[in-house]
């Protein structure tokens, strides 16, 4: 008998969510074959069986969130060799039942099927375990289910947030503690525009452009070491909007690409975030951020710079205003624009620069 603990993703995360099992308990699996996928912050990964034998026992349910190192499942091993079961990387083999159930709560009664997450937050909000249906593989009782049955009490009501929208308070928690914000805004005339011009492909261009003028708003800080990291290389992360949640997806090295090479990866980005297939690692490395808000609307805004990174800018709704254009007044269509930074990295000087080199690009024909 072995406890399949969840290994390490390689995303540098805590946990990540169950979303689905892919086995039942008293299967027989191979190795290789999907076990179970989880969501970590921003993508639904599949991992595979480390060995081939009988489940004996799913540790956690659909909804669960279980930390890196904790178990999984149970397996009878049809070859009970020195197989560590590594996902990802390299995982020492699991420790023996005692230590790894060491943390665990007592379990339920008899016949109540629920993980020691789900068993811990029924003892905080008061709910008898024997008293739930549980929804999960086999009738196990979900975190889901426990709050249903809360009902009104303390903690009832709420809807843990899971998957995209936690991650994303975590985030915002994280920015909120760490980021000395400061904002700058502006606008950028669009008459020189041919009719049908791509907005966001024209953004991506100038912030490569105002990244070469101003490197001091491409960088990573960090607070810990009062120290900076400038990038020679601008992967610019693109603010995607979903029903799940905010996604912030890479465009990789977007100084050196063509129009044409950027408007194909926009593309190919938005269809895999909508398929949720975007693999892991192209929803890390941002060096800097943008955000064209006003496809939604609004107009200016104090945008979350998320560290390391040190600044993203945010674009708003086009609308058509009066202008005074060679000593006449006539419509214009005007581009408003925001600029957030960390200003514990960046001057208000660096900053005014680079945005006035994003409105001299966009204002170019």
């Amino acid at each position: 008998m072995k406890t399949f603990m969840l290994p390490d993703l390689g995303e540098g995360l805590q946990d990540a969510e169950i979303v689905a099992w892919h086995v039942d308990e008293g299967a027989r699996v191979v190795a290789d074959q999907p076990l179970v996928s989880v969501e970590t912050q921003k993508a639904v990964v599949e991992v595979p069986s480390p060995w081939s034998g009988t489940v004996t026992r799913l540790c956690a349910a659909p909804g669960d969130v279980v930390a890196v190192g904790a178990p999984l499942a149970d397996f009878d091993l049809e070859d009970a060799g020195t197989d560590a079961g590594s996902v990802v990387g390299t995982l020492e083999a699991a420790a023996p039942a005692a230590a790894s159930t060491a943390k665990q709560p007592p379990a339920p009664a008899a016949g109540v099927r629920a993980a020691p997450a789900v068993r811990r937050l029924a003892a905080e909000r008061g709910v008898d375990l024997a008293a739930v249906a549980g929804t999960g593989p086999g009738g196990a009782i979900t975190t889901a289910d426990v709050e249903a049955a809360a009902g009104g009490r303390p903690g009832g009501g709420y809807e843990p947030l899971r998957g995209v929208r936690r991650a994303m308070a975590q985030n915002m928690a994280r920015a909120h503690a760490e980021i000395a914000a400061a904002t700058v805004t502006d606008e950028a005339r669009l008459d020189r525009w041919p009719a049908g011009e791509d907005v966001t492909l024209r953004l991506v261009q100038a912030m490569a452009v105002a990244c070469q003028v101003e490197p001091a708003l491409n960088a990573w800080y960090d607070g810990a070491r009062a120290a900076r990291r400038l990038h020679a290389v601008v992967d610019l992360g693109i603010a995607t909007n979903t029903d799940d949640g905010l996604f912030v997806p890479v465009l990789r090295d977007v100084g050196s690409r063509s129009a044409d090479d950027l408007r194909a990866g926009l593309k190919a980005m938005k269809a895999d975030i909508r398929a949720r297939t975007i693999p892991p690692r192209e929803l890390q490395g941002q060096t800097i951020t943008l955000s064209n808000f006003g496809m939604i609307g609004g107009r200016h805004a104090a945008l979350v710079v998320l560290p390391p990174q040190v600044a993203i800018l945010g674009a708003g709704r086009i609308t058509e205003e009066p202008r005074v254009v060679d000593g006449s007044v006539r419509p214009c269509r005007v581009l408003p624009l925001s600029l957030t930074f960390d200003h514990r990295a960046v001057t208000g000087a660096e900053a005014a620069r680079f945005l006035m080199a994003v409105v001299r690009s966009l204002e170019k024909e």
